[in-house]
């Protein structure tokens, strides 16, 4: 085996080119019995395995360095750079993460690689360190098209000649995000893909060449004239020239002959590449290739099939979902927005039932936001839903085209509170900053049924709601819910014991639990909304007791900081408070990430027996 002689890029290296085939088809292997078993991100990081053996190939590893945006499609980079035994951990708490990380190895991934739209910026910027250096080592970006579409990646292009001759951006084109890409962009790219006059003109002309005496001195002169010949035929290929950058394309992303060639030609330029290399997401597996937003992010599945796990029950996800069906019917001006996360946010049966009144902006969260401030400053009613994670990044366009407005776009935040990719994807910071933020209002569902309650009542509430909910379920899906009242919390348990234990979301149930460990007789409080916060019931109940609080979210910004606030000149016994540290949380099951930082009932409770 190839693989198992890899420990380094130089290792990879010392191999002849016609031996690379073989050692794609071995890391499609590994990174299938893996992810079968794991879980992981499949369709992206098989459709760049030829790509990822090219780039290390050319290019002198790790001294010039690959970042990836998302980095989710860089599983045959982990397993090139010495990690293949790691590898097996993959997603694993304490082992291998999804996403290239420093903190594995800082040579050979120097940034933290979750988000879109990393990549390009940094990269011109590493450039730029590179040229003040006099150095003529390389930096490459490798970009997703879905990726290519955010805004921070449109800035660094318009930037690019700061990095001037040591910057190679690689479009990885596989016409897909996470769902089909969207938008003028997409568009754009297709059609230089399906160029067929230009590319079959292109091969016809190599053909005769070719089989003319000195054919190499007539293909460098035809080179020369390549990019007249483009603008005849492609005239949008024009657009990155114009940007500063030198377009070499589209490239057969699984043609090896044809990858080291345009590579050699980035790594020998002067000036700064994009290479456009067209790809197949879920390349060398049939049932990944045949539905690769189903096999974009998976759970552990069948190796032989494909069968993926049935999931228990549909939580939060696709009871939004339904629910946003349901309200279709009622309200004609309902309309939903999502940032490339319609399957994953639960909006697809809403997008095939009322496909015009469905808007997936790509991966552009900001403008998402301020897409659906036009839409409700229109007379429509948005529902904008995106992860937790991915709202961090639409912070301002939430305060200044949303909130300052007072115009009623609700925020269906999804994935809110830790998941399995880690540090880049946990939702645990949305409430620090949507909690300072006037006259938005907060909200948590316990239950799906009471998240269906929410939505039902956001869209009677004349001004902005967020809407925050975790991904999965809750333990109790179709509990009785009580009548909201604005800003009012819910006694659920009255009890005269020593404690009053505050909960936000699903932990109402760890609440109930540690209660009952603690004897029963305790006063148990959903929270429901986070902003306004219920002072008074939290005053009320104070007196003489013991406050605690559970919550999936930092300790900073969240519930606890809502009880703090509330009661600081109130009078109150110990206030306990039960939350993710702060500190950067791991990724990991979410069910071992909350033993690991004894946030399990059975350790609060026995933290409240102390």
């Amino acid at each position: 085996m190839y693989l198992e002689k890899i420990n380094s890029p130089s290792d990879l290296r010392a191999l002849p080119p016609e031996d690379l085939d073989k050692v794609a088809a071995e890391i499609r292997e590994e990174i299938l019995d893996v992810v079968s078993a794991n879980g992981g991100h499949l369709g992206a990081s098989l459709g760049t395995v030829e790509l990822i053996l090219a780039l290390h190939y050319v290019f002198d590893t790790p001294r010039e360095k690959i970042l990836f945006d998302v980095g989710h499609q860089a599983y045959a980079h982990k397993l090139l750079t010495g990690r293949r035994e790691f590898f097996r951990t993959l997603r694993q708490f304490g082992g291998c993460a999804g996403f290239p990380s420093r903190a594995e190895d800082p040579e050979a991934d120097p940034l933290m690689e979750g988000h879109a739209g990393c990549a390009i910026s940094a990269a011109v910027g590493m450039a730029a360190a590179l040229q003040r250096k006099n150095s003529t080592d390389k930096v490459v970006a490798v970009v997703g098209d879905g990726s290519l579409n955010c805004g921070i990646s449109l800035e660094g292009l318009n930037n690019a000649r700061c990095g001037g001759k040591n910057l190679v951006v690689v479009l990885n084109d596989n016409k897909m995000s996470i769902s089909k890409n969207v938008g003028g962009l997409s568009h754009y790219l297709n059609h230089i893909i399906s160029g067929n006059a230009y590319n079959r003109f292109k091969a016809a002309v190599k053909r005769l060449v070719f089989s003319l005496p000195r054919h190499e001195r007539l293909h460098r002169a035809i080179q020369r004239g390549e990019e007249w010949v483009k603008s005849l035929f492609l005239p949008p290929g024009v657009v990155f020239e114009m940007l500063g950058f030198r377009y070499i394309g589209p490239i057969h992303g699984h043609s090896m002959p044809e990858l080291l060639r345009a590579l050699r030609r980035a790594k020998a330029s002067d000036e700064p590449l994009l290479i456009h290399v067209i790809t197949e997401k879920g390349r060398g597996c049939d049932f990944a290739r045949h539905d690769p937003a189903r096999y974009h992010g998976v759970p552990g599945f069948d190796r032989e099939t494909g069968r993926l796990p049935e999931s228990a029950r549909g939580g939060f996800s696709r009871t939004f979902g339904e629910t946003m069906c349901e309200l279709a019917e009622e309200l004609p001006q309902l309309v939903a927005i999502t940032a490339a996360m319609g399957s994953g946010t639960g909006l697809t049966k809403f997008a095939q039932l009322y496909p015009g009144r469905f808007y997936d902006v790509g991966i552009a969260e900001g403008h998402a936001v301020t897409f659906s401030a036009g839409l409700a400053a229109g007379g429509q009613r948005p529902v904008c839903a995106i992860y937790a994670t991915f709202l961090q990044r639409a912070l301002d366009c939430i305060y200044h085209d949303v909130v300052l407005p007072k115009l009623p776009v609700i925020f269906a935040i999804d994935r809110a509170g830790v998941v399995e990719d880690g540090p880049t994807h946990h939702g645990i910071f949305d409430l620090g900053f949507l909690r300072a933020l006037p006259g938005l209002t907060i909200l948590a569902p316990a239950t799906e049924a009471e998240l269906k309650e929410m939505l039902h009542w956001a869209l009677h509430y004349d001004g902005p709601v967020a809407i925050r909910y975790p991904r999965g379920g809750s333990a109790h899906p179709d509990a009785a819910v009580a009548k909201l009242e604005f800003g009012r919390a819910e006694v659920v348990k009255a009890g005269d014991g020593a404690d009053v234990i505050w909960a936000m979301g699903p932990q109402l149930e760890t609440a109930l639990e540690v209660d009952r460990l603690l004897g029963g007789n305790n006063t148990v409080v959903n929270a429901r909304f986070l902003s306004p916060f219920d002072g008074e019931l939290a005053r009320r109940l104070a007196p003489g007791k013991r406050i605690v609080s559970i919550e999936d979210h930092t300790l900073r910004g969240g519930l606890g900081s809502a009880l703090d606030e509330a009661l600081c000149n109130a009078s109150h016994g110990e206030i306990v408070h039960f939350g993710w540290p702060d500190e950067i949380i791991p990724h990991g099951a979410p069910e071992k990430l909350r033993e690991c930082f004894h946030l399990t009932a059975p350790e609060i409770a026995a933290q409240l027996r102390k």
